[in-house]
């Protein structure tokens, strides 16, 4: 017999399952809810279907129950542009829309059938559990490099990194989940909906995240709470001057960040305030969670932690061969290997085939190429130090992370953020760049030049220092480093 995605759906608990502001579900009017539109989504046999995924308690009764009926959702963004939107509608062909009733739909949805998604509903028995190899939710890349491509995250997938997870961060029926992450995408909604639900918890939505809301929660309940590094500089900053604030998040039984890498420096602020040390992870659309920090190991701030239960990582070189040292300073790209992985790029067999290598021979085996470059040091723990694409700097014949000087530059007082890039050089083949948000007035360039020489090596000083008012950013926190470049 196939193991249910969310066993506790079967046999409700007496307790909240999801809350977002006033509106809240406990398990049995989630299971009533869910299955009820779980089977009305059965009977219509819709194939996929596209899910608007705003903050709300709606989003999440949709995904559970087309998770429940078989039907691949497809999480979309609601601040999407027209013509990523029309793309994604065209490639993934959803035959229908849920929605929260009354929310306006832009056109190329609108003209979808639409299903408003109820909170009410009548009792009856679940659909039957799928095949764990089933496509369960097609997650959209942001299209760095291209259209965006659709990720087919399968049954498997969700529940071995979320089991996985339940061993590194002891995570238990017990933990209460506070988070103001999006819903379209892995953190926020698989992470941070469906893994509480999974584990039979419960999770707290804030719809829009404020310090002083996380606080409040964590103060009332709330065990755990997920993040990205932008939230995180924000919590510093107000814990550094409030004690009460910082008491609220000192209770917290684990602060996990995401999505991007979080500075040392901010690491170091949260800590010397509240006590408490973030746990970082490292995941991607097509992998989920491949690596964290466990509740019960090291913290080494920088890090992403340890392979995953179940999850094999290896650093190869530039000719594809692994990297057999651990020293913390050897570069290499993560190549992941397990049960978390996705099946394919949906209608794009030459992408799929592209990023899936044997042995180091690209177009097909088992190893999927991230494209994410890190060091490990002799305790396994990875660093990373970048995108290969746009963080790796190849200057005076040595191989650079842009992620450690940016944590260089961020241990300034003069620097607010700080961003790294390479541009073409004649005489180094690549100079570095440092993007700079002052903190208050600008540092003069070369006393940056000099504090990151000092503090890691000469070689890895920026030879070009970029005043900015403010970063480019996505939703998630991440700086988008080609447009600096653009």
């Amino acid at each position: 017999m196939v193991e249910r995605i969310f066993p506790a759906l079967v046999t409700p608990p007496e307790k909240e399952a999801l809350r977002f502001g006033e509106v809240s579900l406990d398990y049995a009017q989630l299971s009533r809810v869910a299955g009820a539109l779980a089977r009305e989504l059965r009977e219509a046999a819709p194939g996929r279907v596209a899910v608007w995924a705003t903050p709300t308690i709606h989003t999440s009764v949709a995904v559970v129950a087309a998770l429940l009926a078989g039907a691949p959702a497809v999480p979309v963004n609601p601040k999407i542009g027209e013509r990523e939107l029309g793309h994604i509608v065209s490639d993934s062909t959803p035959s229908l829309v849920l929605a929260e009733s009354g929310v306006a739909l832009p056109p190329d949805l609108e003209a979808l059938p639409r299903k408003d998604v109820p909170l009410t509903g009548q009792q009856g028995e679940l659909p039957p559990e799928l095949d764990p190899e089933a496509p369960a939710l097609i997650v959209y890349t942001s299209g760095t490099t291209g259209p965006p491509k659709g990720v087919v995250l399968p049954r498997r997938a969700i529940t071995s990194t979320l089991d996985a997870l339940e061993d590194a961060w002891q995570w238990t029926a017990d933990d209460v989940l506070v988070h103001g992450l999006p819903l379209f995408h892995v953190h926020g909604l698989i992470l941070g909906i469906l893994g509480p639900l999974r584990r039979g918890g419960s999770v707290r939505h804030l719809g829009r995240f404020s310090v002083e809301g996380a606080a409040k929660e964590l103060t009332s309940g709330a065990t755990m709470m997920f993040g990205v590094p932008t939230m995180y500089h924000r919590i510093a900053g107000e814990v550094t001057e409030n004690p009460q604030l910082a008491k609220a998040f000192g209770q917290a039984r684990l602060l996990v960040s995401g999505s991007a890498a979080l500075p040392v420096h901010d690491h170091q602020r949260i800590t010397a305030a509240t006590g408490q040390q973030v746990v970082e992870r490292y995941g991607m659309s097509e992998t989920l969670m491949n690596t964290s920090v466990r509740a019960d190991g090291e913290r080494k701030p920088g890090t992403v932690g340890v392979p995953l239960g179940g999850v094999e990582v290896r650093l190869v070189d530039e000719s594809g061969a692994v990297i057999e040292v651990s020293d913390g300073e050897t570069v290499g790209e993560i190549q992941v290997r397990g049960p978390n992985l996705f099946t394919e790029y949906l209608n794009r067999p030459d992408a799929t085939a592209e990023v899936f290598v044997s042995e180091g021979v690209a177009g097909g085996g088992d190893w999927f190429r991230t494209g994410d470059m890190a060091t490990r040091d002799g305790d396994g723990y990875l660093r990373i130090v970048g995108r290969k694409a746009t963080d790796l700097i190849k200057s005076g014949g040595y191989k650079i992370g842009a992620g450690e000087i940016e944590n260089a530059l961020l241990e300034h007082p003069g620097v607010a953020e700080a961003a790294v890039t390479g541009e073409p050089d004649p005489d180094l083949g690549e100079r570095i760049v440092a993007w700079i948000v002052p903190s208050g007035a600008p540092p003069a360039e070369q006393e940056l030049v000099d504090h990151v020489a000092r503090l890691l090596s000469p070689h890895k000083r920026p030879r070009v220092v970029r005043f900015l008012d403010a970063l480019p950013r996505n939703e998630m926190g991440k700086v988008m480093k080609r447009a600096l470049d653009a």
